[in-house]
């Protein structure tokens, strides 16, 4: 599926966009005015653009929240907090050390944290115990009576944040009786930003102490946690999952059996042998000659670079051969399920062997192209999303009569 362009990488992330405008995280028309002054392919411009739109959304937050119009402010805050980590999206030569990528980050967040606290159901920030620090986290919460209710703890992926997840599937769960409690962990969002943690392939050490702070919390009721996960976070949650035994359910959005396969089906052999047998010098420039030609490429090398902590394209994709859940998946033991995008461009292939690999009791779901939901995370499709995985739940978490 191609929108607003022929580069895979931008129609890709603006299609992200305009389908966050399902629980409110964009206005179509505001999307397409602002895709339309960005050429194929140009970065700085895409930088420039959609921080004007941000900027400009968030604006009119401002002026409805001063004027006492509460929805109106939410609703565009809301708005302003998706175009801002879309702003910054591509801007990966030194994120680290850029002053635009931590001035949008904070903006995406500091205007979500005030939405949020302008919704009709509550919300709280939390800091979840993590090692020697804590982790930054959100509880949506259906409503204020306390009562224990079936929750969704999710993972993100390879280049989301925590303010994502409300549009993911947050707005989606709550409508549906269902708290969720995300969370941002290492290599994602916050805690890469400003904590400067990256990621690691053993995620049970992550997601037992998010289980954990689950257990403490009367709202949420122990015997209904699912634990989702989405994009690289269907790896994640999947490993976490073959060593915390206290979950219910398990939904991988997609499925993700082996990072390393993922990346290096996408490379001639030759790369591939430099990469392994660790001939940087040579296997560096190469990869930068593929990057200049390939948008898709450039940016996920280079956030690699950033969220794992690595030295160099080379050095990030030997790191990804940890992530595989060869002798791993059948340690799982709550029913999973799995979903598959048709026309995945990133892991196509890798749900089907994440299900044959899985000896728990699982449901392995496809969705089509010609249903609007073929893209990698089914994004652009995300009421379609929401209802398969729901309604899924809804049967994995009732107890049977």
């Amino acid at each position: 599926m191609r929108f607003l362009y022929e580069d895979e990488s931008f129609s890709y992330e603006a299609l992200r966009a305009a389908g966050f405008a399902n629980s409110g995280g964009a206005d179509l028309g505001e999307v397409l005015a602002t895709a339309r002054n960005i050429p194929e392919g140009d970065e700085d411009a895409w930088l420039r653009e959609w921080t004007k739109t941000a900027e400009r959304v968030h604006a009119i937050g401002t002026r409805a929240l001063n004027g006492g119009h509460r929805v109106s402010a939410r609703e565009a805050l809301l708005r302003a907090s998706s175009y801002y980590r879309t702003a910054e999206f591509y801007r990966r030569d030194d994120p680290a050390n850029d002053p635009e990528v931590k001035r949008l980050s904070t903006l995406s967040r500091e205007t979500f944290a005030t939405a949020a606290s302008l919704m009709d159901t509550p919300v709280e920030a939390v800091q979840i115990p993590y090692e020697d620090t804590t982790l930054p986290g959100y509880l949506f919460l259906v409503d204020d009576s306390g009562t224990p209710r079936p929750t969704v703890i999710f993972t993100s992926g390879f280049d989301s944040t925590l303010e994502e997840v409300y549009f993911v599937v947050g707005a989606a769960a709550l409508r549906r009786g269902y708290n969720v409690l995300a969370y941002d962990g290492p290599g994602q969002g916050a805690a890469l930003r400003e904590q400067g943690l990256f990621f690691r392939p053993d995620w049970e050490a992550v997601v037992t102490p998010v289980v954990d702070y689950a257990l403490t919390r009367p709202e949420i009721a122990p015997d209904r946690i699912a634990l989702m996960g989405y994009s690289l976070g269907g790896y994640l949650t999947a490993r976490a999952a073959a060593h915390e035994h206290r979950l219910a359910a398990l939904v991988l959005d997609d499925g993700l059996y082996d990072y390393y396969d993922a990346h290096t089906r996408m490379m001639p052999p030759f790369l591939t042998e430099w990469v392994e047998t660790g001939r940087d010098e040579l296997a560096n420039p190469v990869a930068g000659l593929m990057m200049k030609n390939n948008t898709q490429l450039r940016w996920a090398l280079r956030n690699g670079v950033w969220a794992f902590g690595a030295a160099s394209p080379a050095d990030y994709i030997r790191r990804t051969t940890d992530y595989t859940l060869e002798g791993v998946a059948q340690l799982i033991q709550c029913p999973t399920l799995v979903l598959d995008a048709e026309n995945d461009q990133f892991f196509r292939g890798q749900p089907q062997r994440v299900s044959d690999a899985l000896t728990c009791p699982h449901t392995l779901i496809t969705l089509p192209e010609d249903e609007g939901a073929g893209e990698h995370c089914h994004m652009g499709a995300m009421s379609r999303f929401n209802q398969i995985t729901f309604d899924w739940l809804d049967t994995t978490l009732t107890p049977a009569k």
